[in-house]
């Protein structure tokens, strides 16, 4: 009963659920700390598998398009944060990871992309404003690397408003 598109995943509107993830051991990412420009949620299945491992790493590439936006970006997958550590180490990435591990994928629950039969989050991205709103969602095929197009595009919609907000 496995299911391709959940229809829970939280729309473009939404207020974005708050939470608080390890990045290190010693170190937890709050969502409020995040506040104040735009922040891109990328969910995925696992670190290891081909598929995230692509996506993360092309993600790592355009980082400077992210940041050129203004925006952050974070991972998040129900993996531990040492599983996290060595993945990043191993693939150079630049940007946290943030482990969703216990209890197992709250973080992903609350945003609508939870698979509770294979116990993973969904291929899920997330572009929220830096009033904390959902601005864009999608959830790719599992199988299938989203790519980076849908969140300049979705960065790209933000940036008039950012600046109407400085000009006022």
């Amino acid at each position: 009963m496995s299911h391709d598109y959940p229809a829970a995943a939280l729309p473009a509107g939404a207020a974005a659920p708050l939470f608080a993830l390890p990045a290190t051991p010693d170190q937890t990412v709050r969502l409020e700390e995040l506040r104040g420009r735009p922040l891109i949620l990328a969910f995925y299945p696992a670190d290891w598998s081909p598929v995230c491992g692509d996506q993360m790493a092309l993600y790592n590439e355009i980082l400077p398009e992210f940041h050129k936006a203004g925006a952050q970006l974070v991972g998040i997958s129900v993996d531990g944060v040492w599983c996290h550590a060595a993945f990043a180490a191993d693939r150079k990435l630049h940007f946290p990871l943030l482990a969703d591990f216990e209890p197992k994928g709250e973080v992903a629950r609350r945003y609508g992309v939870y698979r509770e039969h294979e116990g993973i989050a969904d291929r899920a991205l997330f572009v929220i404003d830096a009033d904390g709103v959902i601005r864009w969602s999608y959830v790719s095929p599992l199988g299938i690397n989203p790519g980076a197009d849908g969140i300049l595009d979705a960065l790209d919609a933000l940036a008039p408003v950012a600046i109407q907000g400085v000009q006022s």
